[in-house]
């Protein structure tokens, strides 16, 4: 794709950014970089709400009540 710089810069479609909110642009050498930003990071959210199952050990043994392990 190729896009034409103007006095205010490029334009990049919209549709080749679905559902990005924030992008970040970096210049290394020639190469220009648009990189999106996650707005929602799921990992960061891990453990908010726990689950109450009357298991005590659960945190440490885990692979044995998800999977059947014994570990």
């Amino acid at each position: 794709m190729k896009a034409a710089v103007t006095e205010n810069g490029v334009v990049i479609p919209k549709k080749l950014l679905k559902g990005v909110k924030e992008v970040e642009i970096q210049k290394e050498d020639n190469k220009i970089s648009v990189i999106p930003i996650l707005t929602k990071d799921t990992l960061l959210k891990l453990g908010t709400h726990p689950v109450i199952c009357g298991i005590t050990d659960a945190s440490e043994k885990h692979d044995k009540y998800l999977y059947g392990a014994d570990s």
